[in-house]
C-alpha cells in the first residue's frame, strides 16, 4: 500500500471510529485516546489527520451522512405520496436507530450547543438529508391541493429535525414516538384523501386554503 493509500485508509478508520465512538459512548467520553482505540490506531493520528478532535468529529458528521443518504437515495426517489415518505421514513429511521447512526446524529447536535465549532458541519451533514426529503416532498405535494399552500424546504427541515429528535424521545418513552409516528401517519392519510378528491372538489379545498390563508 503506498503512503498516500496507507494515509486515507487510516483517515477512514478514524472516521468510522469517531461514529462508532459517539454513537456508543456519547460526546462526553469521545476523545482522541477513545476514538483511536475504537479505530485501532494510535492516537497521534488523529491529530496529525485532523488537528482536534473536534475537526475529527465535524468530518466524520459529513462522512457518516454522505454515506447514509447515498444508501438510501433510491429508496426516496421511488417515493411518489405523502404515505409512502412516512412510510420510508419509519423503516429508515427503524434502520438508522439500529444502526447507532441518528444517535450519532443526535451526540453531535448536542455537542454543538457548547462546541460552536462542530455546529457547520453538523449543519451541513443534516442539509444533505434535507436536501434529499426536500425533493421527494416537491415530487409528491406538486398535483396536491396542500403543495400551492405548503412550503417544502421549510416542511423538509421539519421532518429532518423530527427524524432526530424522535430517537432522543424513543430512548425516554419508547410509546410516545410511536403514537407521533402514527399521528404523522394519520396526516398523511388526510391528504391522501384529498389527493383523489375530484376536480370540483379540489377547486373548491383550494379556495377554501386561499380564503384561510389570506385571513
Amino acid at each position: 500500500m503506498t503512503g498516500s493509500a496507507a494515509g486515507a485508509d487510516t483517515r477512514t478508520k478514524l472516521l468510522e471510529g469517531a461514529l462508532r465512538t459517539l454513537a456508543e459512548q456519547g460526546i462526553a467520553k469521545t476523545s482522541a485516546r477513545s476514538v483511536a482505540a475504537s479505530a485501532g490506531v494510535n492516537q497521534a493520528l488523529v491529530f496529525y489527520h485532523f488537528g482536534s478532535v473536534d475537526e475529527l468529529l465535524a468530518a466524520a458528521c459529513r462522512h457518516g451522512a454522505e454515506q447514509r443518504v447515498a444508501r438510501h437515495r433510491d429508496r426516496l426517489a421511488a417515493v411518489t405520496t405523502l404515505a409512502e415518505l412516512l412510510e420510508c421514513g419509519r423503516e429508515l429511521h427503524k434502520e438508522e436507530r439500529a444502526g447507532g447512526h441518528v444517535a450519532f446524529l443526535a451526540q453531535v447536535l448536542a455537542g454543538a450547543q457548547t462546541q460552536p465549532r462542530l455546529a457547520p458541519a453538523t449543519a451541513a451533514g443534516l442539509d444533505l438529508w434535507t436536501a434529499e426529503i426536500e425533493k421527494v416532498l416537491v415530487r409528491v405535494l406538486a398535483d396536491s391541493p396542500l403543495g400551492e399552500f405548503t412550503d417544502p424546504v421549510g416542511l423538509a427541515r421539519a421532518v429532518t429535525g423530527a427524524f432526530v429528535g424522535l430517537e432522543l424521545y424513543e430512548g425516554v418513552d419508547p410509546a410516545g414516538a410511536g403514537r407521533a409516528f402514527d399521528a404523522l401517519e394519520q396526516l398523511a392519510g388526510l391528504a391522501g384523501v384529498l389527493d383523489e378528491l375530484g376536480p370540483v372538489a379540489r377547486h373548491a379545498v383550494r379556495h377554501r386554503l386561499r380564503r384561510t390563508g389570506r385571513a
